[in-house]
């Protein structure tokens, strides 16, 4: 237990941060799964416009350090390759 004020208020930021930080991978999470549903019924449309959304959510979310940015570019380039993927596939 925290028993400097110093250390009781880091306490109370991490708790608050800890949510909120939950919270943007949580809505990034959705994001995606609605991305792979989109995929696998091959809607090329959808999948376009969730992967709109998903990349303006990582960028978003890396910009406010909940995730670095290399990890959200990694995430945007190996959901662009599954993308790009279906739009051969489809043709």
């Amino acid at each position: 237990m925290a028993h400097s004020l110093s250390a009781k208020k880091r306490v109370r930021q991490n708790t608050k941060r800890k949510v909120i930080n939950r919270s943007r991978k949580g809505r990034i999470k959705t994001q995606i799964k609605h991305f792979e549903t989109a995929l696998s019924s091959d809607d090329v449309k959808a999948a376009s416009e969730q992967y709109g959304l998903i990349v303006k959510k990582l960028d978003k979310t890396a910009a406010t350090s909940t995730m670095h940015k290399k990890t959200a570019a990694r995430k945007k380039s190996r959901l662009a390759k599954r993308l790009n993927a279906l739009k051969t596939k489809v043709g």
